[in-house]
Formats: structure tokens, C-alpha cells, sequence
């Protein structure tokens, strides 16, 4: 099968809907935590979730009109982040693909991978966009760093990969339990899901 029907197959009517469903749950989850200042940002919940049902591609759609429909409406600091989102669905559908997903522990797992691929393409834009500050409840890990003299670019990457760690751990745990209270016949209906397999 060639890619170009690949990539048609992954995206079904159902997975059409999913996606629109995830961007929703993604911005409203995502903007309750930025206004409560919070360490953390939940704002991939549905991303992941459409990358481990539907694969890569469609997790990397999610992912990207997540943060570009959402720094339109509310919060342009996002849109700035939309290759980060992107990379977080990407990385979710094929960490989902090798099986990472079946059960919680594996699912721990892949929250570190996601992390990892976060922290590489979040890490230049938060420096060279934002100069380190974005806003976020995690710029406290930034400035403590700072305060301790350690360097911006380590103070960062540190301040990336702590708020990712957690954050991309305890969704990929989340969405391994959603997925798993999913019957197998609805998991079935999306092409990238291995889940159930």
C-alpha cells in the first residue's frame, strides 16, 4: 500500500470526528490549566488519543490544528507551539503502533518517548521565540533555575523536560485507560489502533 493510501485509510469519517472531539477536550483542558497557573499542561489528552487510535498522521493533524485554532481564539503563545503538538501526536501514534499502549507500565513508557520528542522541538522555540518565558506556571522551574545561576539554555531544557516528563507520563497513563475501557469493536473502527491487537 502506497503512503498516499495509507494516509486515506487513517483518515475515516470516524476518525474525522475524533479529531474534532480532541481538539475541543485539548483547548479546554489546555486553557483551564493555564488560567489556574498550573505546573503542568494537559492540553494533549486528545492528541494522544487520536494518535493511538488513529495513528501518527492523524495525531499530528490533531495536534497542529489544536494549537493553531487555539492561539486564534485565545492564546497565541500556542500557535507558537503547533510543531510541538504536532511532534507529541506523531510520536504518540507510533509509540502506539510498537505496542506501547497495552498496558499502564508500557504506557509510562511512552509518555518518556513523547517527552523526548516534546523537549527537542520545544526547547528552540520556548529560547529563541520566547526567551525562556512563555507564561506558564512552569517559567517558575526557569526563573528558580536562573536564581541558582545555572545558564537560560540549561535552565530550559530542564524546565521542558520536568513539566513534559509528568505531563506526557500522566496523559499517556490517561489515554491507556480511556483506550482500554473501549470496546474492541469501537477500537476497531480506526485504522492505526493496536491497542486491542
Amino acid at each position: 500500500m502506497s503512503f498516499a493510501e495509507r494516509v486515506k485509510q487513517d483518515f475515516s469519517t470516524f476518525t474525522w470526528v475524533l479529531i474534532a472531539v480532541a481538539i475541543v477536550l485539548n483547548i479546554v483542558v489546555g486553557q483551564l490549566v493555564s488560567l489556574l497557573k498550573l505546573p503542568l499542561f494537559l492540553d494533549s489528552i486528545g492528541t494522544v488519543l487520536v494518535g493511538v487510535l488513529a495513528g501518527p498522521w492523524a495525531g499530528g493533524l490533531t495536534g497542529l490544528l489544536t494549537n493553531l485554532i487555539w492561539g486564534m481564539l485565545t492564546s497565541p503563545v500556542a500557535a507558537a507551539f503547533a510543531p510541538v503538538a504536532m511532534v507529541i501526536g506523531i510520536a504518540a501514534g507510533f509509540t502506539a503502533h510498537y505496542g506501547l499502549f497495552r498496558n499502564w507500565w508500557l504506557a509510562i513508557l511512552a509518555g518518556v518517548i513523547i517527552t523526548v520528542f516534546n523537549a527537542i522541538v520545544a526547547v528552540p522555540i520556548r529560547l529563541y521565540m520566547f526567551g525562556g518565558i512563555t507564561g506558564s506556571g512552569a517559567d517558575f522551574v526557569t526563573a528558580y533555575m536562573l536564581a541558582l545561576g545555572k545558564d537560560l539554555f540549561g535552565s530550559v531544557v530542564v524546565t521542558v523536560f520536568t513539566s513534559n516528563i509528568i505531563d506526557k507520563v500522566a496523559t499517556a497513563i490517561l489515554v491507556c485507560g480511556i483506550v482500554q475501557l473501549m470496546p474492541a469493536k469501537t477500537q476497531a473502527r480506526f485504522s492505526g489502533s493496536t491497542v486491542a491487537n
